[in-house]
């Protein structure tokens, strides 16, 4: 089964129902819903998801979205490897170095974002929900 890793700003599209975003990001955790696929997140990412929900919504609506998608979502470690491997690395972007190395860790073959730019470095696939959904089998 492939193993798919969202970039918080992914996680955000779908849970924060982001206009012009959310109806691929949906299909995609259909997906994962059906068992076609395995999709993971940083604990970074539900971190920052959180945050961004309960600054437009509430605290208890932002937790009650989180304890669901964590139902179709499993979460990547984060841990010193990690960091080590994100500092020693040549991203730009440390939060995205941290995320990258996240996703190596679970053995993830793919990051779904919308920064791809960010991820020039990357060893796997790096693409956006719309493009994903075009390779995968019907």
């Amino acid at each position: 089964m492939q193993k798919v890793f969202l970039d918080t700003n992914i996680v955000i599209d779908f849970l924060g129902e982001r206009d012009g975003f959310y109806d691929a990001v949906a299909k995609v955790l259909t997906l994962a819903d059906k068992k076609k696929i395995k999709v993971f997140t940083s604990p970074t990412s539900i971190g920052n998801t959180f945050y961004v929900l309960a600054k437009y919504e509430n605290t208890k609506i932002a937790l009650e979205k989180i304890r669901k998608f964590k139902l179709l979502c499993s979460i990547s470690v984060m841990d010193e490897e990690v960091v080590e491997k994100a500092i020693n690395s040549d991203f730009k972007d440390f939060e995205d170095a941290m995320q990258y190395y996240s996703a190596i860790s679970a053995n993830c073959d793919l990051i779904l974002t919308r920064n791809e730019k960010d991820f020039k470095n990357s060893m796997i696939p790096v693409m956006n929900a719309e493009s994903y959904l075009q390779t995968v089998k019907k």
